[in-house]
């Protein structure tokens, strides 16, 4: 989104796709699209942020998943068109934010959604390299924590909770020794961004618990629950952004 707001375009509103509440192990749903961990606190940053978030439940699964998608009755993404085409009619967006790196397969089937709805998908982070990439993330006051960890080397009881900055330099390390892709689009971490430059409020953790998703000898897979959050005004807040044309992030 930063970097949408640098090209000079508007963030008018926020979109999420979540787990529907009474699922079973609703917290992770290892979607092929979508990161489902910390979707609770989800609704913080629209109050952050000052915008308005629109939500939809996933109820599809990874169904078409070759190097090509077309529309299918059944499959995530079209949980993905539902929810913009939903922002699209309310909010009258031009394009869509995309965070993606690495990722074609997510690349191939957001590209479908914006094709189908006549929207632009904006991805600045495309193919960008990723240790220049996280240095930037950290220098530009980026205050992200890991809230998932599925990868060797990585330890629940030791990085869960710890922010980008202070897991960079053994992010380098875990890269040079397995390979591991420092921002993650390996599936390696997820994380959750507790305050930007974009935010008015920043979002504190009050209590946490760590759970165990997979409790594999070598590369346990487990995620932060946030039990409570507030959010706390900051010193200097932004700045309203100029009007630009209207874009909105997916998240």
């Amino acid at each position: 989104m930063m970097q949408c707001v640098v090209a000079g375009h508007q963030i008018v509103a926020l979109a999420n796709l979540r787990p529907a509440e009474n699922q079973v192990g609703s917290d992770e749903l290892d979607s092929y699209m979508y990161q489902t961990v910390g979707h609770h606190a989800i609704d913080l940053y629209a109050e952050a942020m000052a915008l308005p978030l629109y939500r939809h439940t996933i109820r599809g699964r990874s169904v078409d998943t070759g190097r090509v998608y077309t529309k299918c009755e059944g499959d995530e993404v079209e949980d993905l068109y539902e929810l913009l085409k939903l922002v699209k009619e309310k909010e009258e967006v031009e394009g869509i934010s995309v965070g993606a790196i690495l990722s074609d397969y997510q690349r191939v089937r957001v590209e479908n959604v914006c094709k189908r709805l006549n929207l632009q998908p904006l991805a600045y982070l495309w193919q960008r390299n990723q240790e220049d990439l996280l240095r930037e993330m950290i220098s530009s006051n980026i205050q992200a924590i890991i809230i998932k960890v599925a990868a060797l080397g990585l330890d629940p009881d030791k990085h869960l909770g710890k922010t980008l900055d202070q897991m960079e330099p053994y992010l380098l390390e875990l890269s040079k020794k397995y390979g591991v892709h420092v921002c993650g689009e390996g599936g390696e971490y997820e994380t959750f961004t507790l305050d930007c430059p974009l935010f008015k409020k920043k979002i504190i953790v009050d209590s946490s618990e760590v759970v165990i998703h997979s409790a594999d000898a070598f590369a346990p897979v487990a995620y932060l629950r946030f039990l409570e959050l507030h959010l706390e005004d900051k010193v200097s807040p932004v700045s309203d952004n100029c009007r630009t044309p209207n874009y909105i992030h997916h998240s």
